[in-house]
């Protein structure tokens, strides 16, 4: 009985990791192909004021920013390149309790020649707050049809406001997402995920509403925004799929391009995937009603994509250790066993000495490890009550 008992635990493991990691992106892909999208035509204004302008959505971009002095004057300068109105769109930058001098440069920035015609403000907060409390304190001023959210670090196309307009004008669309791109990965493993990352949300997108969105560039309807809670960890996923929940979809936009700039090193990395595993334990058991069968396809992408990406460290762990303890017995689980510690070792190894020579496939196994592990101390720290909402 016992033995029935870990014998099913295991093969159910073992299954979903497969599922999780391979099966789900290839369904997703399948059923991509077998569905046809018509993209809106784009008029190019060319940066000539034209009667139709005042026809466009009026947009406010919301950049929380804490000491990203590195950046910001890039940041605005990148702005003002941008295609759309002026007198159609307004800049808030809030400064979180900067102890760098990113207010002080945003404003001198802002009064140069190529700059004058942004409306920027810059608020300054002199208590770091935390990002989703600037969120939700810089929202309340701000009454503009559309509102887009951006890291301070990540460059927009020029077009991206013209394109994320037409797209509103379908009105079951609530948020629109951009295609995130590393400017310098950290690593291989680092620039395939997100590649992998990108082609799984156009998926999904394609089946109705892409989950989420990511923080580098998203535009969503002013209207549809409630404030967030105060301990909000993963805000570009709870904020999109709120107004996802009340009808609307989240589209992905490929030619909708936000670049990083930043270059995250192992450090910032390992703090950041703890960071997001934790998120996605908080917003698995805030939107859990996603789940439910009515969402239909919504529910199905939540369980098989961000849902079973929680539960992903605990179920290989299952898995391993239950073919450990059947391989005594049994050739076949030893041949399972075996080819699991191996894949375990080799990306141990390359974890530990970050050999740049060794193959690919190493290199990926690699990167899917630690960031399991970093989701699995993430999910504890949260459970244990550990995570704070300030920036780093």
């Amino acid at each position: 009985m016992l033995e029935s008992i870990i014998v099913g635990i295991t093969i159910s493991s073992g299954l979903l990791v497969i599922y999780h990691h391979l099966g789900y992106p290839l369904i997703l892909r399948f059923l991509r192909r077998h569905k046809t999208s018509v993209l809106p035509t784009l008029h190019q204004r060319h940066y000539q004021p034209e009667p139709q302008d005042r026809l466009l959505p009026t947009i406010t971009l919301v950049m929380p920013a804490y000491n990203e002095q590195r950046w910001i004057a890039d940041k605005i300068r990148n702005l003002s390149a941008l295609d759309y109105p002026a007198d159609r769109l307004a800049i808030i930058i809030a400064c979180d309790g900067c102890s760098d001098a990113t207010a002080t440069i945003a404003r001198q920035v802002a009064r140069e020649a190529e700059c004058r015609h942004l409306q920027i403000q810059v608020e300054e907060y002199q208590q770091n707050l935390g990002k989703v409390a600037v969120i939700n304190r810089t929202m309340a001023q701000v009454d503009s049809e559309l509102v887009g959210l951006s890291d301070i670090s990540a460059l927009i196309s020029v077009d991206a406001l013209l394109i994320a307009a037409k797209h509103f004008m379908n009105p079951t669309i609530g948020v629109v997402n951009s295609h995130y791109q590393l400017l310098n990965p950290g690593s291989e493993g680092e620039a395939a995920y997100w590649k992998h990352q990108s082609r799984v949300k156009s998926a999904e997108a394609a089946l109705g509403s892409v989950l989420g969105a990511h923080g580098a560039f998203y535009l969503f309807r002013r209207d549809l925004f409630h404030q967030l809670a105060a301990d909000t960890i993963n805000d570009d996923f709870i904020l999109p799929m709120e107004i996802v929940a009340q009808g609307y979809r989240a589209e992905q936009v490929e030619n909708i391009t936000s670049l990083e700039l930043e270059r995250a090193d192992s450090s910032i990395e390992k703090h950041r995937r703890q960071r997001i595993a934790a998120g996605n334990l908080q917003q698995l058991l805030r939107l859990k009603h996603l789940l439910m069968p009515r969402y239909r396809q919504l529910a199905f992408s939540f369980a098989s994509g961000k849902g079973l990406r929680v539960v992903m460290p605990l179920l290989m762990l299952l898995s391993l250790s239950g073919s450990l303890w059947l391989a005594v017995n049994s050739i076949p689980w030893a041949l399972l066993a075996g080819m699991q510690s191996c894949g375990y070792l080799l990306a141990g190894w390359q974890i530990r000495h970050q050999q740049p020579n060794c193959n690919r496939l190493q290199r990926t196994l690699a990167y899917l490890v630690s960031a399991h592990l970093a989701s699995l101390s993430g999910s504890l720290r949260y459970l244990r009550g550990n995570h704070q909402g300030r920036w780093h």
